[in-house]
């Protein structure tokens, strides 16, 4: 599937369309590895031995080298024909000119042909099976000894009968999504793994859907235990049923996903229509979903045990099922590489002196191809000119509420209130901050004045589109050693749940429970075992977070609050007998970060509700205002550097500026991980938003990605990607799933060579700078408008604005030889990958 997302210049979508066509029916053709992803593509392989899904789509690593160049090219002129394709576009632009293009620039230059793509359907199994596979140990799981995962997958229906694939999958969300689930109060309550395995719940991407339930974490002795509970589970559904209370919180979740406006609602659309489309299946039916709501509440009318008739069929007499368990191996990647290293020499053993001799001469081809600059002039090209000038400007309404700071921002939000708090964390005593993610991870899931956990968790499904609590640092758009820290509370309902989404802040406010150590265990678990399978698929971020630590004060706390310190923070907890420690621990916390005297607020709804939820506001701060408590005087130096900047205070900025003087000092930190890749990264000291290099140093970072970077890192290193970013303010280099790791930080510094000798042309600027603008004018959702997070005005925007469009190749190499030449950097650098000798040799490396 290939899309353009989020583009708002109509000359720019029309490019890269063109760009598209070409590149996916057009292609020049050359033939030039975590453990949640092992087990996924087992699940698949296994549930559908008889057909394509029983290979893996993207190409088995140790059968690559068997394919052909011809085999390729003739897949691909089968696969990749409009014959096979389907074409989705979604926006304010008119269909007719995307239709007109498509059919001159592509399907007036082909035949129809008859592709022969159609899935056939997988045989169905007269009896259960079960399969073993084996894995990577996890350093980071929150108990060593418990890393085995166990999965029970059901095949279900074919995707194209919409309706019984909507009821299947709220079915699914029925069966395992919340603490009121019967899978989570059977299978993750008890504790006997730390969550639900990778694969679980409703499965509608393949021809055939699936529904997938398991754990993860677990130890092998509990293997029959757990396949006993899941057999006894679905009995029980079948017997009882559900209440009727938690499918109109389903629905009444549906209703809210329809209205709600993301950034990404068109792609999120072409992404839910895909498989059903590609296979046949009406896409305009799918996309009816009201209709479908109306017809499963008549058939449930109809019919009171209309979902456990599914339950039984689906489930108890279904005999396609797989019992799909793994386990980790000591010696996993040893054996991989060893099948590798076999594999590789039985191919060298079977070529002749001549075939060696045209291996060699087609790998210094390749390098040489690799090297050489792409004549990128034949492709349509965007003109920086022919971006606008001028940012809209967002009209918000600055008031209080109960003394609280609050910004309105009216937006057409199809009758859905948003709502968002940031509380400062600036009196928080020092040995609390480790705890705040984990404060933050709990506090709407523990129960609150006179619900537990349970039933919190329904009112909130019955009457909130979700309520979040998040750790959020910004740091200062003028100085590098001033940021803001606080938690930012989000939440949103349909205007008519108004008084009900604040009464659940209240008693979260007023009386939050802290004390069920049970329900707590369940919560780490979960929250330890999510951040350890995170960090192979955003591993570069933890690097780049990691390198940043010692440079600025706001990346300090990064590192503590988001970074590899919390990660193993939460494997401490996760690994300790008792928690009545952090039990304690909890309520402090909260008496710092619940308070109105220290909390700014944001409201975007439609005009006609500013005011009813103004007047909710103002009561709810007063009836919680007995969480307020003396003000500490933290802002008066802060004030008085700003007024030196003549700098107008933001009428926002209640809670205060943190500052903190750090000494940015060289660190080199080495994660040794079981991953047969690294995630390289460093991370330079640079300037803030506001300053006049910011916007050079911006437009460096994108052009070093794309003219000097993706070359050496990707093409040249083999890694799945790489590149720089500017943020934060830190320049920072990374690495994403890389063969290499020295090499690549060898790489940096051969692009701050290449960017310092001046090497690149006036369309690699301009490239670079239409690159930067697609970010900057990125649609921002009625949601999110109003600013109310970064602490940047509209003035300060247009000034950055003017700066990227002004920004020339003089001022590119000046800012690379003044931040990032060796003599000048002070800069981070870490690594997360496997056990690397070289680093571990050298004493300049903390190794970890």
């Amino acid at each position: 599937m290939s899309v353009l997302h989020g583009l708002s210049n109509g000359k720019d979508f029309q490019n890269l369309l063109s760009v598209y066509l070409d590149a996916v029916f057009f292609p020049f053709i050359h033939v030039t590895s975590d453990n949640e992803r092992v087990y996924a593509q087992h699940l698949q392989n296994k549930l559908f031995p008889d057909h394509t899904y029983s290979v893996v789509s993207g190409g088995e690593p140790l059968a690559i080298p068997d394919l052909t160049w011809e085999q390729l090219k003739q897949f691909h002129a089968t696969h990749y024909h409009p014959s096979n394709a389907r074409f989705f576009t979604y926006g304010d632009l008119p269909l007719e000119q995307h239709l007109k293009q498509i059919e001159e620039e592509a399907l007036s230059r082909f035949k129809r042909i008859n592709p022969n793509t159609e899935v056939p359907s997988q045989p169905h199994w007269s009896s259960p099976r079960e399969e073993h596979v084996t894995c990577s140990p996890d350093a980071l799981a929150p108990d060593p000894a418990r890393q085995d995962t166990l999965c029970v997958s059901y095949l279900l229906g074919d995707i194209t009968d919409t309706f019984e694939g909507f009821t299947l999958s709220l079915l699914s969300s029925l069966m395992i999504s919340g603490p009121n689930s019967p899978f989570y109060k059977a299978l993750i309550e008890p504790k006997i793994g730390t969550d639900f395995s990778s694969v679980v719940g409703y499965d509608g991407s393949t021809k055939e859907a699936s529904f997938s339930i398991g754990l993860q974490g677990m130890s092998e002795e509990d293997t029959e235990r757990v396949k006993q509970i899941i057999s006894q589970t679905i009995d029980d559904i079948i017997e009882k049923g559900f209440e009727e209370e938690r499918i109109e919180a389903l629905l009444h979740k549906l209703e809210i996903q329809i209205k709600h406006q993301s950034t990404n609602f068109g792609l999120s659309l072409a992404s839910y229509i895909a498989s059903l489309w590609n296979h046949d299946g009406d896409p305009v039916e799918l996309l009816q979903i009201s209709d479908s709501v109306a017809k499963f509440r008549q058939a449930l009318k109809e019919n009171p045990c209309f979902l456990q008739e599914k339950v039984l069929h689906y489930f108890k007499e279904n005999t396609h099922r797989l019992t799909l368990s793994m386990s980790p191996d000591e010696a996993y990647l040893e054996k991989q590489a060893q099948a590798e290293e076999e594999k590789l020499q039985r191919k060298i053993q079977a070529l002749s002196h001549s075939d060696r001799k045209e291996i060699y001469e087609k790998g210094l081809e390749l390098l040489a191809t690799q090297s050489k600059t792409q004549d990128a002039s034949c492709l349509p090209a965007l003109k920086v000119s022919d971006i606008e000038p001028t940012i809209p400007i967002t009209p918000v309404q600055i008031s209080t509420a109960g003394g609280v700071p609050v910004q309105y921002c009216e937006q057409p939000t199809n009758g859905l209130v948003y709502l968002r708090a940031m509380c400062s964390l600036n009196t928080l005593p020092e040995d609390l901050r480790l705890y705040v993610p984990l404060f933050c991870s709990v506090i709407t899931k523990m129960g609150c004045g006179a619900l537990d956990y349970r039933q919190q968790a329904q009112q909130m499904e019955l009457r909130t589109g979700g309520m979040s609590v998040s750790t959020q640092v910004t740091p200062d758009s003028t100085q590098l050693d001033m940021y803001e820290q606080g938690v930012l509370l989000s939440s949103s309902c349909l205007e008519r749940n108004l008084p009900h989404m604040f009464q659940l802040w209240r008693d979260i406010f007023n009386s939050p429970h802290f004390d069920d150590e049970e329900r707590l265990r369940v919560l780490v678990m979960m929250s330890a075992q999510e951040l350890a399978n995170g960090i192979s698929y955003s591993g570069h971020m933890y690097a780049m977070t990691r390198a940043g630590r010692h440079l600025t004060p706001a990346g300090d706390l990064q590192e503590t609050f988001s970074g590899m310190e919390q990660v193993k923070f939460m494997k401490r907890i996760a690994e300790m007998s008792d928690l009545s420690q952090v039990m304690r621990t909890l309520p402090r916390i909260k008496k710092h970060l619940l308070n109105p005297d220290t909390m700014r607020c944001a409201v975007n709804t439609t005009p006609q509700k500013i005011s009813d939820t103004a007047a909710q506001l103002e009561s709810f701060m007063k009836e919680v205002a007995d969480n307020r408590k003396e003000r500490k005087p933290v802002r008066s130096n802060i004030i008085e550097v700003r007024h030196q900047q003549q700098r107008p205070l933001d009428p926002l900025d209640d809670s205060g500026l943190s500052r903190k003087l750090i000494s940015p000092c060289q660190m080199k930190t080495f994660f040794q991980l079981p991953f047969p890749v690294n995630f390289v990264s460093e991370s330079i000291r640079a300037v803030a938003f506001s300053h006049q290099d910011y916007a050079s140093l911006c437009i460096l970072a994108r052009m070093m990605t794309a003219k000097f970077l993706h070359g050496e890192i990707r093409e040249k290193g083999g890694a799945y990607g790489g590149g720089a970013r500017m943020g934060g303010g830190c320049f920072s280099f990374y690495s994403y799933r890389d063969p290499n790791s020295v090499q690549t930080l060898s790489a940096f510094r051969k692009g701050v060579d290449w960017a310092k000798s001046g090497q690149f042309s006036q369309q690699d600027i301009d490239e670079a700078k239409l690159s930067v603008f697609s970010a900057v004018d990125s649609p921002v959702a009625p949601s999110r408008m109003g600013r109310f997070l970064s602490g940047v005005t509209d003035e300060m925007l247009q000034n950055h604005r003017e700066r990227l469009f002004a920004v020339t190749h003089k001022n590119l190499v000046e800012v690379a030889e003044r931040y990032l030449g060796v003599g000048q950097r002070t800069c981070g650098v870490a690594i997360l990958g496997p056990e690397n000798h070289t680093i571990k040799k050298d004493p300049s490396w903390i190794v970890k």
